[in-house]
């Protein structure tokens, strides 16, 4: 088997979703794949490194997201739940973002989005910016509670607290957009 960076990383994300990031290790990745851990390293030069790489994977459809004309507060709101689906996709998803050892290009596209959105509903850049830190930083919260503790509870349950909870955030930005 010739490995290359995707077949690596497919099997690393395999691997997470198995026994989480606690337990992720790159001994294991490699010996799922029948080979030696050097191998992966021609890849990726740490744990850290395939950790990021798994990060970007994860963010990845939502810079594919089609845009939309619809108003920035539904733009916004689809933004925060395809995010908390992407996290929920995947075993300590939210845990694996917010390990990143920085944002790299696509974690960047990926904060584009809502700051974008938020620029265009009449925040200036920086409070954009900040806004958009609020939100994504709100889901990645939500998201590490609901995959670390709350499991037990309904999923119903956990819906209804994420969007009382998104609502609040879209309540407390409608009073500083302009559109």
């Amino acid at each position: 088997m010739a490995l290359n960076p995707q077949l690596v990383l497919d099997a690393a994300i395999r691997h997470l979703d198995e026994v989480g990031l606690d337990a992720f290790s790159v001994r294991r990745v490699a010996d799922g794949l029948g080979v030696r851990i050097g191998a992966l390293y021609w890849h990726y030069k740490n744990r850290q490194a395939l950790v990021d790489a798994i990060a970007a994977r994860i963010l990845e459809p939502l810079t594919l997201m089609e845009p939309s004309t619809d108003a920035w507060d539904v733009r916004l709101c689809r933004f925060a739940r395809a995010y908390r689906q992407a996290l929920l996709s995947h075993t300590d998803g939210a845990r694996v973002i917010t390990a990143i050892s920085g944002p790299g290009p696509m974690g960047h596209a990926f904060m584009a989005i809502p700051v974008k959105v938020l620029c265009e509903a009449g925040l200036p850049a920086t409070d954009a910016a900040a806004a958009a830190d609020v939100l994504t930083s709100y889901v990645n919260g939500f998201t590490i509670e609901e995959q670390n503790r709350k499991l037990g509870q309904p999923e119903q349950d956990r819906d209804r607290g994420f969007e009382f909870g998104l609502t609040l955030l879209l309540d407390g930005l409608r009073s500083r957009t302009t559109a």
